[in-house]
């Protein structure tokens, strides 16, 4: 009996081992394919968890990310007075209408002084109706995840770990995001 715990803990143990390594060889590829707006993403060495802190939906009833576990997630920290904010947002629907899926979700954060009579105003000015109105009106999510600057976008896996950001807008809709968000969604181990 002894002997096949010990076989089986090896085995666990190079699985282990296999899944790291292709893990690694993702952020390879991912890391092969920065140009254009996505030079400033950045993947981290080792995955981080995300925070638990709760935000608010459009009816005022709190979310955890970690509620959207088993999901790949492309966090959005904005707000309705920042410009690039407001230029970017366009692109995020628009990864959202072609990659938003029961793997893969796009999630807008409001975050600071963001009423919700301006977020509708703005997401109305632009035709949105397919991203969430979510807000962190007290910038603690936002603190605990360490956004330093809006816009921010988080890529998020589905063990809820954040695996990579970028800092400041960016084109969502363009070939090059697409291909590395495609990638990260689609990439078998």
């Amino acid at each position: 009996m002894r002997a096949v715990m010990v076989l089986l803990f090896k085995l666990f143990l190079l699985m282990g081992a296999n899944f790291a390594i292709a893990d690694n060889a993702l952020i390879t590829t991912l890391k092969t394919l920065k140009i254009g707006d996505m030079r400033k993403l950045v993947f981290h060495a080792k995955a981080e968890k995300v925070s638990d802190r709760p935000f608010l939906d459009d009816n005022n009833n709190e979310i955890l990310l970690a509620n959207y576990e088993g999901k790949y997630l492309l966090v959005n920290f904005w707000a309705t007075w920042c410009v690039p904010c407001r230029i970017e947002m366009p692109s995020l629907s628009s990864v959202q209408n072609e990659l938003g899926n029961k793997k893969f979700k796009v999630i807008t954060i409001a975050t600071g002084r963001n009423s919700v009579e301006n977020i509708n105003k703005f997401f109305l000015e632009t035709n949105i109706l397919n991203l969430t109105k979510f807000r962190d009106q007290k910038n603690r999510l936002a603190q605990d995840m360490a956004v330093v600057g809006l816009p921010t976008t988080i890529l998020i896996s589905p063990d809820g770990e954040e695996v990579a950001r970028l800092l400041g807008d960016a084109n969502w809709a363009s070939d090059e995001a697409l291909k590395i968000l495609k990638t990260w969604v689609h990439y078998k181990k």
